[in-house]
């Protein structure tokens, strides 16, 4: 996954015609859960995935309303047009971003 923040999201989300962008914290554990399946999904569907760190970035977690974590976001030229929220297994993410695509 591809760390971004405040200084690059326009580049690495917004400015994309498909972006996956998962709102996680160091210190939460089912982040840490979801985090490898997010990897694997990334290499299954040939995608990747931008990881934004609420804590380092709290402006673009306001912006998107980011009140619980790990959120899920999918954002289409720009565009947010999916979330999920809370942690999910791989089977449930991977059909879940595919059918956004």
């Amino acid at each position: 996954m591809l760390h971004t923040d405040e200084t690059n999201f326009q580049e690495n989300v917004l400015d994309k015609d498909f972006a996956v962008v998962d709102f996680s914290a160091e210190w939460c554990g089912p982040c840490r859960m979801i985090g490898p399946f997010l990897e694997s999904i990334e290499e299954q569907l040939g995608i990747e995935i931008m990881q934004v760190n609420i804590d380092e970035s709290p402006n673009i977690s306001a912006k998107y309303e980011v009140m619980s974590i790990p959120t899920v976001m999918i954002f289409k030229k720009g565009e947010k047009v999916a979330e999920n929220v809370g942690a999910a297994s791989k089977a449930r993410l991977t059909e879940w971003i595919k059918s956004h695509q």
